[in-house]
């Protein structure tokens, strides 16, 4: 099964650097050291980059009915709109990395999740959940932020 990477897509960025999922205005500032996890690129910010640190609820965009599922958590994004990923499949910026990948039917509600360790196969989980999900979140495991969606050509769309 061929999946995609799906960033936060420039549309939803746009509107999120106005008011955020939360109904706040985007902290706007410089990351000195480089290092924030950009969402709407899926790269690393570099040293000296503006980003905006804003609330976003991913489910909101998709699923049919989250009800308590719907949950809102802090991202990071360019602080000007960016051209998104530079290349296809799963982000450099993302290997190498404990990640969780959880799995949501249509309705937005989970099915399930799994641990990836830093040396797992990612790709290999995602397909395997995708194979009853509609869309997996990958996330962060220290604070379960989300990084990223993953789809696939069997999945629902929606």
């Amino acid at each position: 099964m061929d999946i995609t990477i799906e960033p936060i897509p420039p549309a939803t960025v746009t509107a999120l650097l106005g008011t955020d999922d939360a109904g706040h205005a985007p902290r706007f500032g410089v990351d000195a050291e480089g290092g924030s996890p950009l969402r709407c690129c899926l790269t690393k910010a570099r040293p000296g980059e503006r980003v905006a640190l804003l609330t976003y609820a991913p489910l909101r965009r998709w699923a049919r009915d989250p009800g308590p599922y719907d949950e809102e958590g802090p991202v990071f994004v360019h602080a000007e709109p960016c051209s998104g990923p530079g290349s296809g499949g799963w982000p450099a910026a993302h290997r190498g990395v404990a990640r969780v990948l959880r799995a949501y039917d249509e309705r937005g509600h989970i099915l399930g999740g799994r641990l990836v360790p830093a040396e797992g196969d990612p790709e290999s989980v995602a397909r395997e959940l995708l194979r009853e999900a509609a869309v997996v979140h990958v996330r962060a495991v220290e604070f379960g932020c989300f990084q990223f969606s993953v789809t696939g050509e069997n999945a629902w769309s929606g």
